[in-house]
């Protein structure tokens, strides 16, 4: 059996055992976090009140997916790029979560001591030297992430206003991902491009969304912040422009429910009310969008047994349901219990 093999087998050891497909259901009737500690860690829970276990629980989900999926890239003697981007992916997650943190002025606890965040340990792949925070340019000095915070060291600080650097790091991950699809096989890129391209657009269409919605931004100020990169979408080599969508919807209304009738991503929007009023959910299309791109995972991780693609598909799964654990998590930690936090996602599969 070839490292791919090896890869996939694991992976699928894994997946089998985790809190997806049929087995999110157990998940479905947890009414405490201490419930919720055992179900996920029986050898290791930890009994502790819940305004303590919160955050332990958190960081435990964290670097419980980190570790499974690192499990599976130590398989390969060289992993294929794209999947050390993916990777990367962490990487770039908790730089912008330190960065949030510096921005709201969040970064000492109440002795004044440094509060740190709960960083993904990804071993040998990791470049920021998160050692340094809160000192934003110190992190990314000599890494791919400098030339976010080359022109201005401090665009960094306390009331920073963060929405053009999420945008450069989202757009350096997403370039340096679909860069790495060249690599691979015919097979494997058209089963990855459709998977990112459809990725990318719904991103761009929540980014839409939450800046027109939250921040009252105009269709020319989203614009700059729209991921508009040309991935080829099918067998037949057609291109397909990743913010067309996004750039679609900035001139329909945000409370007529019938300018968006055609669009693409409609079905992903919120239904009106019952009494005919309607405003556009951000929130709604996000769960929504994560669904879909759930079950496109799911579906194409058996695909192609054994390839890149593949174990993708397992790094999408485990990101997910972190993502879903964490969010019971926190849910719980208010007194609302799993069931409730599943309809607020909007997860058919565990009500």
């Amino acid at each position: 059996m070839n490292d791919s093999g090896y890869a996939y087998a694991k992976a699928s050891w894994i997946i089998g055992k985790s809190f997806l497909g049929k087995r999110i259901s157990l998940l479905s009737n947890i009414h405490s976090l201490n419930d919720l500690d055992r179900l996920i860690f029986p050898d290791s829970r930890y009994e502790l009140p819940g305004r303590e276990l919160l955050p332990s629980l958190e960081e435990r989900i964290k670097l419980r997916a980190v570790r499974q999926i690192l499990s599976v890239i130590k398989s390969y003697t060289e992993p294929p790029k794209v999947l050390t981007r993916m990777i990367k992916g962490f990487e770039y997650s908790d730089l912008k979560d330190c960065f949030a943190r510096i921005a709201a002025g969040d970064t000492t606890g109440e002795n004044g001591k440094i509060k740190h965040p709960v960083i993904s340990d990804i071993g040998r792949f990791k470049t920021i030297h998160f050692n340094a925070y809160p000192d934003a340019y110190a992190m990314i000095k000599k890494t791919e992430y400098e030339e976010i915070l080359h022109k201005d060291k401090k665009a960094v600080e306390k009331g920073a206003d963060l929405t053009a650097i999420d945008y450069k790091i989202d757009y350096k991950y997403y370039q340096s991902l679909i860069e790495s699809l060249s690599l691979l096989d015919n097979e494997e890129r058209i089963i990855l491009s459709r998977l990112i391209a459809d990725e990318i657009s719904l991103r761009n269409c929540l980014w839409a969304l939450r800046l027109r919605t939250y921040y009252q931004k105009s269709a020319i100020e989203v614009k700059k912040y729209l991921m508009d990169f040309k991935l080829l979408g099918n067998i037949n080599q057609k291109r397909t422009h990743l913010a067309s969508e996004a750039l679609g919807s900035l001139y329909f209304q945000l409370d007529i429910r019938d300018d968006w009738r055609g669009w693409r991503w409609e079905k992903f929007l919120n239904q009106s009310e019952q009494s005919g009023g309607w405003n556009a959910d951000p929130r709604h299309f996000q769960n929504a969008a994560s669904q879909y791109l759930y079950h496109l995972a799911f579906h194409n991780f058996h695909t192609l047994p054994m390839s890149a693609s593949s174990i993708y598909c397992f790094i999408k799964l485990k990101q997910f349901e972190e993502d879903l654990l964490t969010s019971i998590a926190e849910g719980l930690s208010l007194g609302i219990n799993s069931a409730a936090v599943f309809k607020l996602l909007e997860h058919p599969e565990a009500y």
